[in-house]
């Protein structure tokens, strides 16, 4: 089973992308929803997720305090960036961190979900 993690402060969103992801997706996926980057940092060892879906915007902490903070031991999460900022300088700081696999556009779109589970 895939553990999938979605951390995002728009439930729509969040909605909206576990749907796209379950449709599309032939295994099955457990998700851990969160609209709190600060309480999925404090949680995120116990899950030990498969891919990690991260938004920047966020109120309280945002995605790069986010992936500041995140040191995962004996995880090796895909981690993608889920964002609806277009600013290049946000995709050139994503390509800064070790950690991230992808910068993508909200809305995650099916071409997107293929390239990554596949």
């Amino acid at each position: 089973m895939l553990t999938i993690v979605l951390i995002d402060d728009d439930p729509i969103s969040t909605f909206v992308t576990e749907k796209l992801i379950s449709k599309n997706v032939k295994e099955p996926c457990k998700f851990y929803k969160y609209q709190s980057a600060k309480t999925a940092l404090k949680e995120i060892a116990g899950i030990r997720p498969n891919y990690l879906f991260l938004d920047l915007n966020m109120p309280e902490m945002n995605g790069w305090d986010f992936l500041d903070r995140f040191h995962p031991e004996n995880n090796d999460a895909q981690i993608y960036i889920l964002s609806s900022s277009v600013d290049q300088r946000d995709i050139t700081k994503a390509s800064q961190y070790e950690l991230v696999k992808e910068y993508l556009s909200k809305p995650l779109i099916k071409k997107s979900i293929k390239l990554i589970f596949n």
